[in-house]
């Protein structure tokens, strides 16, 4: 397992919450959304190479998933 670092921010990037959770390359973004109590909720989804960003449909906040380098 590995670990991932997450932040979540309004769009506004006025305010930020961190999180650290360890998971598999398959269940990252599954395992980040059940941390930051998105889960059922749909996002859109952006590969942006080194991390992933999810953004909740109808909601003013982004998540960052960042693998970590080590």
């Amino acid at each position: 397992m590995t670990y991932y670092y997450i932040e979540v921010t309004d769009t506004a990037k006025s305010w930020v919450e961190k999180y650290c959770i360890q998971a598999t390359d398959v269940t990252a973004v599954r395992r980040a959304k059940i941390e930051i109590g998105w889960n059922g909720i749909r996002c859109n989804r952006k590969d942006c190479g080194d991390k992933i960003e999810l953004k909740p449909r109808g909601m003013d906040r982004v998540a960052t998933i960042e693998k970590d380098r080590d």
